[in-house]
């Protein structure tokens, strides 16, 4: 799908003045390359960056994924480079644009990052980084941050959705006249045993067996001598989804929400004639 991003007024304004001082910002490597504007915008697009966002983002050279979240989005914000430099760059125009109260950047490697507060993360590494990183990123973001990627993805952990962006300055660098934006969602960590019942006590308790593999996850569910297989498995963020056959053989749909080792949520369908409450717990 491709879609073609324009940049606002004040989105103009912040792209240039960043894009002149960065410019001008030339390390031992060549001179520091910014993300496009318009890429940037897709990024924050595309994650649904709000008010209530606080937006961390990983490599932040001039700031400007942050510095747009903030001014464009109102979002909250910090920005994590090992280079000093563009550190204070991005801090001075975090002062200049009327931020400084909602954004920080640090000096520091990513891989020490504080992401505690991140409800959406952002990227702009290489492959090598960012295979590094998924195992921190599973561990620490909380379930339903959002990850936003420009050009490289995770490679075994698939994007949930990938966007093509029209780019025409990124010829000259790359050959390519477009980028893409990759989103995850992190998924809550289902993988193992997990013991279940009914509100009432009714269908009698049963046990989950979960294999997982990040957003995707599949397994089965254990009453008494009855053993079946999920179906229509899902998990986005913190919200689970699978299906079963009750033990009249009719299609049972749980839908629930996992938190600090325990699963709550409803049941519909089998032979109960309205919805059920149920939960699970973790079996160690």
């Amino acid at each position: 799908m491709k879609i073609l991003y324009r940049l606002t007024c004040a989105g103009m304004a912040l792209a240039a003045s960043l894009v002149f001082a960065a410019e001008n910002v030339v390390k031992d490597g060549g001179p520091y390359v910014p993300t496009p504007q318009v890429v940037v915008d897709a990024m924050l697009d595309v994650a649904g960056v709000g008010p209530r966002d606080f937006v961390v983002d990983l490599g932040s050279g001039d700031g400007r994924i942050v510095l747009t979240g903030a001014t464009r989005h109102q979002a909250s914000g910090m920005g994590v480079d090992i280079d000093g430099e563009l550190v204070d760059l991005a801090n001075a125009s975090a002062q200049r644009l009327g931020v400084a109260q909602r954004v920080k950047f640090h000096q520091q490697d990513v891989f020490a990052a504080d992401l505690s507060r991140a409800t959406v993360l952002t990227l702009y590494l290489l492959p090598g980084m960012m295979e590094r990183l998924r195992p921190k990123l599973l561990k620490e973001l909380k379930p339903g941050a959002r990850i936003v990627s420009h050009d490289f993805d995770f490679g075994e952990w698939k994007p949930d959705r990938s966007v093509e962006v029209q780019t025409p300055e990124k010829y000259d660098l790359t050959g390519n006249w477009t980028s893409t934006v990759h989103l995850w969602t992190v998924p809550a960590a289902v993988e193992g045993a997990w013991a279940g019942s009914q509100a009432g006590g009714r269908g009698g308790p049963f046990r989950l067996e979960v294999r997982q593999r990040y957003q995707h996850f599949e397994g089965r569910l254990v009453r008494d001598t009855q053993v079946s297989d999920l179906r229509d498995a899902q998990i986005e963020g913190a919200r689970i989804r699978f299906s079963a056959p009750g033990a009249d053989g009719r299609l049972e749909i749980f839908t629930g929400t996992v938190q600090d080792g325990t699963i709550t949520g409803e049941l519909r369908g089998g032979n109960a004639a309205a919805v059920v409450r149920w939960s699970a717990t973790r079996v160690p």
